[in-house]
């Protein structure tokens, strides 16, 4: 029993790190997107396909990038990478979201980054980067 309860905390704190990082790398890339936005003006009627793809390519870059500064996942046990891949896209997703929504409150324009689908894909295709770069 004590072994169960090690290995949950030990799966428990490994996911939380990979999360916080995935959180941490997406709140960069949404007032990164916001910086650039904000110099240059975005035509309103930029097609839904090319801001999947556009979010999707610039979270795998980023995603690589993150390896050559940080090459080993922070989930060493095989469960603790594949719950990384599928809880650590949804929470990054949910706090740019929540980002977006203060932006909304205080009158300020959004970005596709901040619309759940773009926010989405692009911490996917950062974790799926990672989970498939990093060493344990």
């Amino acid at each position: 029993m004590e072994g169960l309860i090690e290995l949950l905390f030990e799966l428990l704190f490994e996911v939380f790190g990979d999360v916080l990082l995935q959180v941490v790398l997406e709140a960069l890339a949404e007032v990164g997107v916001h910086l650039v936005r904000g110099k240059a003006e975005h035509p309103k009627s930029t097609s839904a396909w090319r801001l999947l793809l556009g979010y999707t390519l610039f979270g795998a870059i980023v995603g690589g990038l993150s390896l050559l500064v940080l090459p080993h996942a922070l989930a060493h046990s095989h469960a603790g990478r594949v719950a990384t891949l599928l809880v650590a896209p949804l929470c990054a997703a949910l706090s740019t979201v929540a980002i977006g929504r203060l932006r909304v409150r205080r009158g300020q324009q959004i970005a596709g980054i901040d619309r759940f689908m773009y926010s989405y894909l692009f911490a996917l295709a950062l974790a799926v980067v990672r989970h498939l770069g990093a060493t344990s």
